[in-house]
């Protein structure tokens, strides 16, 4: 009997198309990208969906500005947002825009489902609009606010930055408000329903405890958009437009919805933590009151930033995918973007670090391992890869165990919702411990004598071995280098499958390439991070960026003989680091719960912690000198370094590390912060 493959959805956001899309929109469609390849290669049946988002006041004001219908602009855009997912090699199943024909009639459908049950009411709506946004703002809401002489409020800014407008027009309303209390305790029963965890804190903090207002949910004072059915002269508002792709693409609402009753719910909904809130708050409201399941999960990644700000087009900081793909190659484009931003948090683009990356990582581990590899087969072998036996060195023993180590904890990763760094850490670790047994091995020495000839069978072995394993663990994060190291190996590439891979699946007798090629030739930093900074966006008002650069010189003239951070000399006790190894370490605010000291060690306290887990953590920690009386420390909230690996001290597990400061006089004091602070709350 044929057995069914378990089934997994997953999508993006569908993208505004008012602009081209940078490094930092392209990050979301390659991250969901390398998970459906990871999931069609652990044997799941996998659809996942891209789109752009082509209604709105913003799309009809920027076709207006070019002399073009919305139509024919959208269609362009679509059209280059196609090309450049087919540049990213994008590996999507459908591709949904919302001015298709299916996508309309549905979301009318939707509409006219919602306001028949009692759930959109006709009323009027008097307050702040921004635009570019598309999204609506109370007074408290806006991040700067314009005062008349009087003090009235005549303007402002949105917290995105953009100018916001007296909005006051006729419109229908959802009723949102109603649903609270039911979103309150589904968010209680799914924990895990938004990711990272902190995201649901803002939610619940932010937004549904101050209280959740009624949703405008059309517009009259534009025309593009998906028309009310029974009022023409309202549109749908976009985010119930754009909410709706995630089941109109499966068919929901048509004569035709076999994908929708075989993939729906989503497993993930994948977004920039900036929209987090209309897919974790509106859309599972508008699927509970349509009477439809909710997704698995909404994962909220952080931003990529350009030296700590987002990256915008007015900053002139905006670096284009095409640019790095022309130059550099895609798979060292991919590569970086998914090491760069690590889960949960924001990531940091530079010039100087992308160009490291590729040599160090790409480069020097990874290329040279190949490199090296090929090159001596050749010169040992002949250029036939031996056949692979285990335990032949005596460093054999401990690859294997790495490489199973590595495989398994990628695996973990990679169904974690798809820890992308942390997986490609994982691998490198495989990628480092090869290059480390070449060191260890010589063969270059066993070479000399033909009693060794059968280790040094086992060393080529264990190398091509090792190569074809690291292929396959990238070939989500990568789609060209994978093919390219099996073709230097002389073996066949094949469907992927990472459900049980080995060193042991190495064929015997392969017959590499005369002559390696490398992958990824090393750069020239200097020419290289130059090269980069010439391709940053310069701002479309030029008028603008002269008025900043002449800002910007008379205040380095003002500052001239002020405070220079450069010239201060740091009191550093240890090495510097990287950003991006720093950047590793989540530090959490975590409640004391229970604090004594454990037996048997006069040094170490056991502290019970709520840190936002499913449930309590333990840490150990050598401060009980300090604290006779530990109970005192109770009810206090601390500050853990929570994603360190657990280690067992005096037979106790131990999940992380609390900190502590040291005084002059040698005294050690645990760091507290203010009890308001949510537990689980991750530090900045």
């Amino acid at each position: 009997m044929h057995m069914s493959k378990p089934t997994f959805y997953i999508t993006t956001p569908i993208y505004y198309p008012s602009g081209r899309l940078h490094i930092g929109n392209s990050y979301t469609t390659i991250a969901c990208d390398a998970l459906a390849r990871y999931k069609r290669a652990r044997g799941y049946d996998v659809f996942f969906l891209t789109g752009t988002d082509e209604h709105g006041q913003k799309i009809e004001q920027k076709a207006e500005k070019k002399h073009m219908k919305p139509q024919a602009y959208v269609d362009k855009m679509a059209a280059y947002i196609k090309n450049l997912w087919k540049k990213l090699d994008i590996s999507n199943n459908k591709f949904i825009r919302t001015t298709d024909d299916y996508h309309v009639k549905a979301v009318q459908k939707i509409f006219q489902k919602l306001q028949d049950q009692g759930d959109i009411y006709l009323g009027e709506y008097k307050g702040w609009y921004s635009v570019s946004d598309e999204e609506y703002f109370t007074d408290t809401q806006l991040a700067e606010v314009y005062r008349d002489k009087n003090g009235k409020i005549i303007g402002g800014k949105a917290p995105s930055g953009h100018e916001v407008q007296l909005v006051h027009e006729p419109c229908y309303f959802f009723k949102m408000s109603k649903y609270a209390g039911w979103l309150l305790k589904y968010y209680k029963e799914h924990p895990d329903f938004i990711e990272p965890h902190s995201r649901m804190n803002e939610m619940v903090n932010n937004f549904i405890k101050p209280g959740l207002q009624d949703l405008a949910v059309s517009r009259t004072s534009f025309h593009w958009g998906v028309p009310v059915k029974s009022n023409p002269k309202h549109v749908v508002y976009v985010w119930i437009d754009a909410l709706s792709n995630y089941i109109t693409a499966l068919g929901y609402g048509s004569k035709d919805d076999h994908l929708f009753k075989k993939f729906w719910p989503a497993d993930i909904h994948m977004v920039g933590k900036e929209i987090v809130r209309f897919h974790a708050i509106y859309w599972p409201i508008i699927l509970h009151a349509l009477g439809l399941a909710l997704p698995k999960h909404i994962i909220g990644h952080g931003w990529l930033l350009m030296k700590n700000s987002k990256m915008s087009k007015s900053l002139g900081n905006v670096i284009y995918p095409e640019d790095l793909i022309n130059r550099y190659g895609l798979d060292a484009t991919r590569y970086y973007l998914l090491d760069a931003v690590p889960f949960g948090n924001d990531g940091s683009f530079s010039p100087e670090d992308f160009v490291d990356r590729v040599n160090y990582d790409l480069a020097n581990d990874l290329g040279n391992l190949l490199n090296r590899t090929i090159s001596m087969i050749n010169k040992y072998e002949g250029g036939i890869v031996p056949k692979y036996q285990a335990g032949v060195t005596k460093y054999d023993a401990e690859l294997e165990k790495v490489a199973q180590d590595s495989v398994k904890a990628y695996q973990k990763d990679m169904d974690n919702y798809g820890r992308f760094q942390d997986a490609i850490a994982d691998v490198w670790t495989l990628v480092r411990h090869t290059n480390k047994y070449i060191d260890e091995t010589q063969p270059w020495k066993l070479a000399k004598s033909d009693d060794d000839k059968a280790q040094l069978d086992a060393v080529m072995a264990h190398l091509a071995a090792s190569l074809r394993l690291i292929a396959l663990l990238i070939s989500p994060f990568m789609t060209q280098a994978p093919k390219r190291i099996f073709k230097q190996l002389g073996l066949k590439w094949q469907t992927v499958d990472l459900n049980d891979p080995k060193l042991s699946d190495l064929p015997a007798n392969s017959h590499v390439i005369k002559k390696g090629v490398p992958i990824f030739p090393r750069l020239d930093k200097k020419t290289e991070v130059k090269y980069i900074q010439s391709c940053m966006t310069k701002s479309d008002k030029q008028k603008g960026r002269k008025a900043q650069a002449a800002a910007a010189k008379k205040e380095e003239a003002a500052n001239k003989d002020k405070f220079s951070p450069e010239n201060t000399k740091l009191n550093l006790t240890k090495k510097q680091v990287r950003f991006d190894k720093f950047e590793k370490i989540e530090l959490k605010v975590a409640e004391i719960k229970a604090v004594s000291k454990l037996k048997g060690a006069d040094k170490l306290l056991k502290f019970t912690l709520d840190a936002g887990d499913h449930g309590y953590r333990q840490i150990l920690s050598g401060i009980a000198k300090w604290y006779p009386d530990p109970s005192k420390l109770v009810g206090k909230k601390a500050i853990i370094v929570s994603n360190l690996k657990p280690r067992k001290m005096r037979g106790a597990i131990s999940q992380g590390m609390l900190l502590s400061v040291q005084h002059p006089d040698g005294k050690v004091e645990l760091v507290t912060v203010p009890n308001h602070l949510e537990n689980g709350l991750i530090l900045q």
